[in-house]
């Protein structure tokens, strides 16, 4: 997300405001079209880049301003952030359908297996009459909860876990919450948009949090991935907000019609677009080079600061994704490189 220009809180978020009594509508509707353009930019700043511009107090201080003026003028807006936990807890969580399947992935532990999958696609798409290049967008597999997110109009409309694959559980509620997913997007998107994204707890997160859960006398979460599942099905949107969720987009599932013709096409622009993508995502020539990715991934499992299970292999060129296909349960253009299981030493004692 570009810094904003002519925006004067974007870097100084000390400035003197003009008592409320005194703005007529004009001059409030244009305070809080400028208060909402600078909270967006500081919440891209610290929540995906992890690089704040102002203090805490400096954004607290803005973002009160907001919310005073959306109140004293009527001026609320479903997009703005300070909208983003609102309506009473659920009865129960709805199911709605996917708009494209959300399909499993193949995988393996195996470096031979891997490379079997690489043959194949070579082999269909040699069979098909396809001489282009055969190369892979590889990225970490994150260890956390599958989630739809649909925008119309530039506009968040509906989020909803993976379920089935054809039908999951309806949790718009609680994914607004998240700070790191845009309610409305920048720049040139589509008028209809649905990504698919995984939503997780990093592990300083997570382990600040059970600090607090234990000093309230709460029993901790057992691990990040449990505690973000919990957390996302949630029928009250106000406990959610209180937990530190994240969430990264990795995959395009109807672009309205943009026509992006590579994934690394697709990764480049969503981030543009206000989405948090992951900086490790790599373009390489083949099938050796998706080897590679993911032996690195592992020597550096344990100094990212989310969890990760393995690696994800893509056909960058989508045209050759769109003739491979997929199978009932799987698409046959990716491939996923898990990690071995982890061990642990036991003594054991007479």
């Amino acid at each position: 997300m570009e810094e904003p220009q002519d925006n004067p809180y974007v870097r100084d978020s000390s400035l003197d405001f003009t008592p409320v009594e005194e703005l007529d509508e004009a001059a409030a509707r244009e305070q809080v079209e400028l208060l909402r353009e600078a909270v967006r930019y500081h919440d891209h700043r610290y929540y995906q880049e992890a690089d704040p511009v102002v203090s805490d107090r400096g954004y607290d201080r803005l973002f009160d301003r907001l919310e005073t003026l959306e109140e004293a003028f009527d001026l609320r807006s479903e997009t703005s952030p300070t909208r983003r936990v609102g309506g009473e807890p659920l009865d129960e969580l709805e199911t709605v359908e996917h708009v494209a399947p959300m399909l499993s992935i193949d995988s393996s532990v195996e470096e031979s297996d891997v490379r079997e999958f690489d043959g194949r696609v070579r082999d269909r798409l040699d069979a098909a009459g396809d001489d282009g290049p055969v190369e892979y967008l590889c990225e970490p597999k994150f260890d956390g909860l599958s989630v739809e997110l649909v925008y119309e109009g530039g506009e968040l409309r509906r989020a909803a876990t993976r379920g089935d694959g054809q039908r999951g559980d309806d949790v718009t509620a609680n994914v607004r919450t998240i700070r790191s997913v845009p309610l409305e997007l920048d720049g040139d998107y589509p008028k209809f948009l649905a990504v698919r994204g995984e939503v997780l707890i990093r592990k300083a997160a997570f382990q600040a949090y059970n600090r607090e859960r234990i000093e309230r006398g709460d029993d901790p979460f057992a691990n990040p991935r449990n505690a973000a599942a919990g957390t996302l099905r949630q029928l009250d949107p106000s406990v959610t907000a209180e937990r530190p969720l994240d969430c990264f987009v990795f995959d395009v599932l109807d672009d309205g019609g943009y026509g992006f013709e590579t994934r690394i096409e697709e990764h480049r622009t969503v981030q543009r677009w206000g989405f948090h993508v992951d900086d490790h995502t790599r373009l390489v020539d083949d099938i050796d080079g998706a080897v590679e990715f993911r032996e690195e991934m592992l020597r550096r499992r344990d100094d990212l600061d989310y969890e990760i299970d393995g690696t994800v292999i893509k056909l960058d060129r989508k045209g050759a994704c769109e003739m491979l296909g997929a199978t009932s349960r799987a698409p046959r253009w990716a491939y996923a490189y898990k990690f071995p299981a982890r061990t642990e030493e036991t003594t054991v004692r007479d």
